[in-house]
């Protein structure tokens, strides 16, 4: 019977190995030239409509003059904007532009599609085993975020 601390390990031993093939694959559309963490502010940006700069350090790890410069290449490129803030002008929100969102689906779209290959040749049953995996650890790291 797995105890929580195997629980813990399998995470530990999991996510980096999974983390590193979704660099790889981000990496071999490198005609896209992004990286990991602007993936993943992407991603964030998408999700939570007119965030600011500060939601989205603290929900990347980045320090605020780290992701400063990181949203100013996104920007640069055309794949971010920043517009005030109507109830409080001193703040910018973020937000995708149309052709942030082109890349951001075709660079989720090839991500799911490498690592779907992963998958060929399971059962359907370890199939479910692994979605269900999935929103459970999902289910338990929301809630951390939110404590």
């Amino acid at each position: 019977m797995a105890t929580t601390f195997d629980c813990a390990q399998a995470v530990l031993d999991a996510v980096p190995l999974v983390m590193r093939s979704i660099r790889m694959q981000l990496r071999s559309h490198r005609h896209q030239d992004i990286s990991v963490p602007q993936f993943r502010i992407l991603i964030f940006i998408n999700k939570h409509t007119d965030a600011s700069l500060s939601e989205v350090a603290d929900h990347i790890g980045l320090t605020l003059p780290t992701l400063s410069k990181m949203v100013d290449l996104l920007v640069t490129r055309g794949w971010v904007m920043r517009s005030p803030c109507p109830e409080d002008r001193r703040r910018l929100q973020l937000g995708l532009t149309a052709r942030g969102k082109v890349m951001l689906d075709q660079a989720l779209e090839s991500t799911r599609t490498s690592l779907a290959r992963s998958f060929e040749g399971f059962s359907p049953d370890d199939l479910d085993r692994i979605v269900n995996s999935m929103d459970q650890l999902q289910s338990v790291f929301s809630r951390r975020e939110t404590v």
